[in-house]
């Protein structure tokens, strides 16, 4: 009877590994199309700009401020189409100094990054520096700036981008480097690479996914950064966003003002969007992080 028993939980142990396996060869689910995937990624954006204008207009309609110091939606739009030679003007030269510096950056943070994660004295010594620089404020490094370049305003500029944007840039790499798993080190030693060519092949690919988060942080501190030197020194002969911001304030221009914000906020989540959203996609795509049957 027991035998009887013992077969009978068997056959039906075997019929669920059967059913199990014949699970993996159900069809996977069709890919949307590329118009279902834009819009399931747009809609949500076109959502909250139009509930934040919304609620921009309700307050303008509550009276709370006066329209010449809240001016609502409609103001500002006119205003943007009204200059909007100037504001392309000043939009393209702030964006141009921001990469410029951010490339800059870039080679600064990655090299003190890589060299302070490889050496524990330099770790000892300014890792927590470097911690320390994310903290301070942009704008606390402008006048510093002015009296150590006072007759060279985009060398004053290039200074606090440097300062807002390196250790953002080498704390990422830092951290990644960090984050990585011993296992691939060792297997790294065990094929044979050496500290060189480990740091190359091994380092360098496992931490990418966590520096590209450092990335964007310094491109924010960059931005931020950038436009704190701008409101504060003018190059000459120049319109730059910062100091249409700076000549709004003077003038008690709030639609002006205004209007440079929303130029700011376009510029930022464009730059966003085309270069490190794409990045950070490519790259987890790359690490097998995205399941392209689902997407």
């Amino acid at each position: 009877m027991a035998l009887f028993e013992s077969g009978g939980s068997s056959a039906q142990l075997l019929q669920a590994e059967v059913s199990g396996l014949d699970a993996l060869d159900l069809p996977v689910p069709s890919r949307p199309s590329r118009v279902a995937t834009l819009w399931a990624a747009t809609w949500p954006k076109v959502l909250a700009v139009a509930s934040f204008l919304f609620i921009w207009q309700l307050v303008v309609w509550s009276g709370w401020k006066p329209k010449s110091v809240l001016p609502g939606p409609v103001t500002v739009f006119n205003t943007i189409t009204d200059e909007w030679d100037t504001l392309w003007d000043a939009t393209v030269t702030t964006v141009v100094s921001g990469v410029k510096g951010f490339l800059v950056a870039l080679a600064l943070g990655t090299v003190i990054g890589a060299l302070v994660s490889q050496i524990r004295v330099l770790r000892a010594a300014v890792g927590s520096l470097i911690t320390g620089l994310m903290t301070m404020p942009s704008v606390a490094w402008v006048p510093l700036a002015l009296l150590l370049f006072s007759n060279d305003p985009r060398q004053m500029v290039l200074f606090v981008i440097l300062l807002g944007a390196v250790p953002s840039i080498a704390n990422g790499l830092i951290t990644g480097i960090d984050s990585i798993p011993p296992v691939l080190l060792r297997a790294g030693r065990v094929m044979g690479a050496g500290r060189w060519s480990a740091f190359r092949h091994v380092v360098l690919p496992a931490a990418l996914p966590s520096f590209v988060g450092g990335l964007k942080q310094g491109w924010a501190f960059a931005w931020r950064s950038l436009l704190a030197a701008e409101i504060i020194a003018t190059i000459p002969g120049q319109v730059s966003l910062g100091g249409l911001l700076h000549n709004s304030q003077e003038t008690a221009d709030a639609a002006g003002a205004m209007a440079v914000m929303v130029m700011l906020f376009v510029a930022g989540v464009t730059i966003d969007a085309l270069v490190f959203s794409q990045a950070d996609k490519a790259i987890r795509k790359r690490y097998g992080l995205i399941d392209e049957a689902t997407k």
